[in-house]
């Protein structure tokens, strides 16, 4: 699997984990050059606290548009670090 954004590989892996509907790459397959850690959180009921990203590709911003779970919860704990992405980033086979 892809991540894509203006025509950069945001990640590419062939170990993504699918979780309601969302590939979440793993860190060491991220091109971390295009993420700058936001203040932004969400809270999970199930997976717990995401930290979100706003990617950067060529002077060009997608606020928020990756999210990850540093320290999930116990039933998440296989997406530990994991990357997510919104719908405003391709992901392709």
């Amino acid at each position: 699997m892809k991540a894509l954004w203006n025509e950069k590989i945001l990640a590419d892996s062939n170990d993504t984990i699918l979780v309601e509907g969302n590939h979440y790459f793993p860190p060491n397959s991220v091109n971390w050059e295009y993420f700058n850690k936001t203040d932004h959180t969400t809270t999970c009921p199930w997976k717990g606290q995401a930290e979100y990203y706003t990617i950067e590709v060529d002077g060009e911003k997608n606020e928020n548009a990756a999210w990850a779970y540093p320290e999930p919860k116990d039933e998440a704990e296989k997406i530990t670090g994991h990357v997510a992405f919104y719908s405003s980033v391709k992901i392709t086979e």
